[in-house]
């Protein structure tokens, strides 16, 4: 098949390629210039780089490829979306028709006018699905009594948060919700929580957005997730299953099982 793929941050853009050209599939990749990392270029048959706001460019680019299918891979910073963008005219007239700016509101509206144009956004997670989260320990480890008591209370605040597209993670210490996650990433909330903990322990929760749909937004942890996990004192992670991607899953284990960490998908 023939995919058009809009690169973000993060390894989630090159796993997205390499599994597409072992699966015998041709990319043209779309790169967000604020955030796709240059190595992108050298795994990509085709690259263009576009500034975020430039709809009508993406249609162009789209169209003089000859593609229908795209999907979106990697991390576009919520803030920036928020603040960032420098929108063209087919941007700002899309701006004035929504509700709500945030994410849901702002990208479903692109997927609208995409498929005006005969455009399809398919599921992010297409070319990774091998990389999805499963359910039960994936560590070696698998949380403790009073880890799964703050897994179960996380699981419904963060539900809520999702509901409302905020943020898709909660750390919770002994029962408590100490940060949610907002603009700012899952990161640097945890660093947030860890100031407020004061040397307890943490649990991070992570779900997916309330939608039945993975064309966006989808929940990725991966081995930058660890060495913060051990930096802040959070000794296990829980991500829902099916709805999460892990990036270099067996290398991420791997070090959470050095480090005596647990992982787990509800």
């Amino acid at each position: 098949m023939r995919y058009g793929l809009i690169a973000g941050n993060g390894r989630f853009p090159e796993l997205a390629l390499e599994s597409a050209r072992s699966l015998g599939h041709d990319v043209t990749v779309i790169a967000i210039r604020e955030e796709a990392s240059k190595q992108i270029e050298a795994l990509a048959p085709r690259c263009y780089w576009i500034s975020l706001g430039q709809l009508s460019k993406l249609i162009d680019i789209l169209k003089k490829e000859g593609i229908t299918e795209v999907v979106m891979c990697g991390q576009v910073k919520h803030a920036k979306i928020f603040s960032s963008i420098v929108p063209d005219w087919r941007l700002v007239k899309l701006l004035a028709s929504l509700p709500s700016k945030n994410t849901d509101g702002l990208i479903g509206g692109v997927i609208k006018i995409l498929e005006a144009e005969g455009i399809h956004l398919s599921d992010s997670t297409a070319l990774l699905k091998p990389l999805l989260a499963t359910a039960g320990a994936m560590s070696n480890r698998t949380p403790q009594k009073e880890e799964t008591a703050d897994i179960e209370y996380g699981r419904r605040v963060a539900d809520a948060l999702a509901g409302f597209d905020v943020g898709q993670s909660v750390a919770i210490c002994e029962r408590a919700c100490v940060a949610l996650e907002a603009m700012e990433g899952t990161d640097a909330m945890l660093r947030r929580a860890a100031g407020l903990a004061n040397g307890r322990r943490l649990s991070l929760v992570k779900v997916a957005r309330r939608r039945e749909h993975l064309l966006f937004d989808v929940p990725v942890v991966g081995l930058s997730t660890i060495p913060v996990m051990r930096e802040t004192g959070t000794t296990v992670l829980a991500v829902e299953a099916g709805r999460t991607l892990m990036l270099d899953r067996e290398e991420m284990l791997k070090q959470a099982d050095s480090a005596n960490l647990a992982i787990v998908g509800f």
